[in-house]
C-alpha cells in the first residue's frame, strides 16, 4: 500500500515545551549505527487481513539464533495519508541485529476513507496474526511491543493502551496525541493550515464528507481517554527542532502516563527534526541524530528489560 506523498508543512517557528519530567540529549551525529551483519531471515508481503480496499500486508525479519525471539511491530508514519512499510529500514534492522524479531505493518489511511479507529484496528489485528504464527517463523508471541513514528506513533499508542492488544510495551517516536493542538507550539500560519474540514487530520479523525474539523473533538481518539495504570510501559522521543508535530504532543502524554502511574521515560533531542521527514525535504544530514548508536541503544535497552 504505497501511496503518493503528501505536501508537507514545517512550521516557521515552534516555541519550547517544558522539558522537567524528560531527559535531554544532544543531537550528535556519530558514531551512526552500523549493519553487522547478523543471519536474518526475511519473510515479505506477509498478508495479515482482509479489507473492503484490499488485502493488508506486512513484512518480517527474524534474526537466526537459538531461542524464540522477542517481537517488535513497527507502524511507521506517513500523516495518516500514505502507508510504506519498507519504511524505517535501518531502524528495523538495528532492531533486528540487536535480537529481536521485527514486524512492519501496513494500515488503513485517510485515502481509502479510513478513521483514526480503523487504524488502530488494524495495529491490533496485526499482533493478533503474529501472535497466531509466532510458532511458524520463530518468536516469541507472548512478548510483543509496539514502535511507532509520527502518525505511527499515534497508532501504536491508541493500540498500546487497548488492555485487548496485550503488548509488553510501546515506544513512541514524535507522534501526536491531540489532533486539535498537534500544532500548538507553531506560528499562528501553520496552526491556522490545519483548521479546514478537508485537512487529512479531519479526514482521520471524522472521516469523509463530514464537514467537521480537528477542533470537533472525539473524545475516544485521543490516546489520554485510555490511560490506566495498568498500562504498559512507554518510551517517548521527540526533537526540540520538530516542526510538523509540537514537541508539547508527547510531553502531555508523557505526564498523564506518569500522573496515573504509568512507567513512561521521555527524551527530547535538543535541535533533532521530524525524523526521517527530513530525507523527503532534501536536507539529508538533519536525520542522522535519530540513527546513532546512542539513541537506538536506548531503545533496545528499553525493549529488552520489557521484552526479554
Amino acid at each position: 500500500m504505497v501511496e503518493q506523498r503528501p505536501q508537507i508543512r514545517e512550521a516557521t517557528s515552534i516555541a519550547p515545551s517544558d522539558t522537567s519530567t524528560s531527559t535531554v540529549l544532544p543531537a550528535p551525529l556519530e558514531p551512526q549505527i552500523a549493519v553487522r551483519g547478523v543471519d536474518i531471515a526475511e519473510h515479505l508481503d506477509l498478508p495479515f487481513a482482509q479489507r473492503a480496499g484490499g488485502e493488508l500486508r506486512l513484512d518480517l525479519k527474524v534474526p537466526a539464533g537459538p531461542g524464540r525471539k522477542p517481537l517488535v511491530v513497527y507502524v511507521t508514519g506517513g500523516g495518516f495519508v500514505f502507508v510504506d512499510k519498507a519504511n524505517g529500514l535501518r531502524l528495523r534492522t538495528a532492531l533486528a541485529e540487536a535480537g529481536f524479531a521485527v514486524a512492519s505493518i501496513e494500515y488503513r489511511s485517510v485515502l481509502t476513507g479510513a478513521t483514526y479507529a480503523d487504524g488502530v484496528a488494524d495495529v491490533r489485528d496485526a499482533v493478533a496474526f503474529l501472535r497466531a504464527n509466532a510458532d511458524k517463523y520463530g518468536f516469541d508471541g507472548d512478548s510483543v511491543g509496539l514502535l511507532g513514528e509520527s502518525a505511527g506513533g499515534y497508532l501504536v499508542t491508541m493500540a498500546g493502551l487497548d488492555p485487548a492488544t496485550g503488548v509488553r510495551a510501546v515506544v513512541n517516536k514524535f507522534g501526536a496525541v491531540d489532533f486539535a493542538t498537534i500544532a500548538e507550539d507553531f506560528d499562528a500560519e501553520t496552526q491556522a493550515a490545519l483548521d479546514g474540514a478537508g485537512h487529512p487530520l479531519a479526514l482521520y479523525l471524522h472521516g469523509p464528507g463530514t464537514g467537521r474539523t480537528v477542533h470537533d473533538k472525539v473524545l475516544d481518539a485521543s490516546p489520554l481517554s485510555h490511560i490506566t495504570a495498568d498500562a504498559p510501559p512507554f518510551q517517548i522521543w521527540h526533537g526540540s527542532a520538530d516542526g510538523i508535530i509540537s514537541p508539547s504532543q508527547t510531553l502531555t502524554l508523557h505526564n498523564a502516563l506518569r500522573a496515573a502511574g504509568v512507567d513512561s521515560s521521555r527524551y527530547v533531542l535538543d535541535g533533532a527534526t521530524h525524523g526521517d521527514v527530513a530525507v523527503l525535504l532534501g536536507r539529508p544530514d538533519e536525520a542522522l541524530p535519530w540513527y546513532t548508536e546512542q539513541v537506538i541503544g536506548l531503545t533496545v535497552e528499553f525493549l529488552r528489560e520489557h521484552l526479554g
